[in-house]
């Protein structure tokens, strides 16, 4: 017995530590909620990338016959005015919808670490000009500047499969600052640390210290930013789509598919119509948001879970 614990014991102390990464895991791991938010999530890219190859239906079929029906062993969900069936067009609207929220987030973390970084590491004149640009966006009513860019848009007659990458575009640009103040001020504190003076002494160009040293200490932030900033883009999406100016027909989303309960008759005898993606909206971005602030607590130097 006393062998078995010296070799116990030995084989222990042989271990390496383990990583950063391997310990943020880790916490995750023991994070039920996140848990929940991430297989609720997979879920949802399942259903919305893969589930459309196994319907029997086409996007743009119609079936007068078969329009405003109720859920039924032939349509699960329903079929809409057009006899379009409904679990079909939510689930390409979630690709829509998934996809508008992860590349106007994508844009937005590339701006805003960047001039983030930049203002960090260049300080003074730089620091001032790109925070008083910040300054001026976060001014801006974002909102009511995407109802108007959106009317631009419908009063140009873009077509609905290229408004899609103007309205990724319009969000991205328009959501930067919070993430740019945040990388900021990281990098103001790693630049005065230890190993950027060991940095500084090899002669490194500030291209090479900014996107190779001072930039990847700052993921954990960048990834907490981004996988919140999703779900909000997520809800900006379908707030704009609702309206009517966002992602429009015959082009499916969650937010323009829940536009049909404007109509009283809808709203109370085909709820088939409009709960479904709208409780589609509800449990990705509560999923989003429990992985959020899963990862946050995880990538916590100061958590001890």
């Amino acid at each position: 017995m006393n062998i078995t614990k010296a070799e116990h014991v030995a084989k222990t102390a042989r271990k390496a530590p383990a990583s950063p990464w391997r310990m943020a895991l880790h916490r995750f791991s023991r994070n039920k909620l996140a848990l929940i938010g991430f297989f609720i999530l997979a879920f949802m890219f399942l259903l919305c990338f893969l589930g459309p190859f196994f319907s029997p239906y086409d996007l743009y079929e119609t079936q007068v016959t078969m329009k405003n029906k109720p859920p039924s062993g032939t349509h699960w969900l329903g079929t809409d005015f057009l006899g379009r069936d409904i679990l079909l067009r939510m689930m390409l609207a979630g690709r829509i919808s998934l996809l508008v929220g992860i590349v106007s987030t994508s844009i937005a973390v590339i701006i805003g670490s960047t001039l983030g970084a930049l203002a960090g590491f260049y300080r003074k004149f730089t620091d001032t000009a790109i925070m008083r640009i910040a300054d001026i966006f976060l001014a801006i009513p974002t909102l009511p500047i995407l109802i108007i860019l959106g009317a631009i848009l419908s009063d140009l007659k873009v077509d609905p499969k290229y408004r899609i990458f103007f309205l990724m575009l319009m969000i991205g640009v328009l959501g930067w600052m919070g993430l740019s103040r945040l990388i900021r001020g990281q990098i103001l504190s790693l630049r005065e640390m230890e190993f950027m003076q060991a940095v500084e002494a090899l002669g490194i160009r500030d291209k090479r210290k900014i996107f190779r040293h001072l930039l990847p200490n700052t993921i954990p932030i960048i990834i907490v930013s981004a996988t919140l900033g999703v779900a909000s883009a997520i809800i900006t999406e379908s707030a704009l789509s609702y309206l009517g100016i966002g992602v429009v027909p015959p082009t499916p989303s969650w937010g323009n598919m829940i536009s049909v309960a404007n109509d009283m008759i809808v709203f109370k005898k085909r709820p088939w119509l409009w709960i479904p993606p709208g409780m589609c909206i509800l449990i990705t971005v509560v999923a989003i948001n429990l992985i959020g602030d899963g990862l946050r607590d995880a990538l916590d130097p100061k958590t001890k879970k």
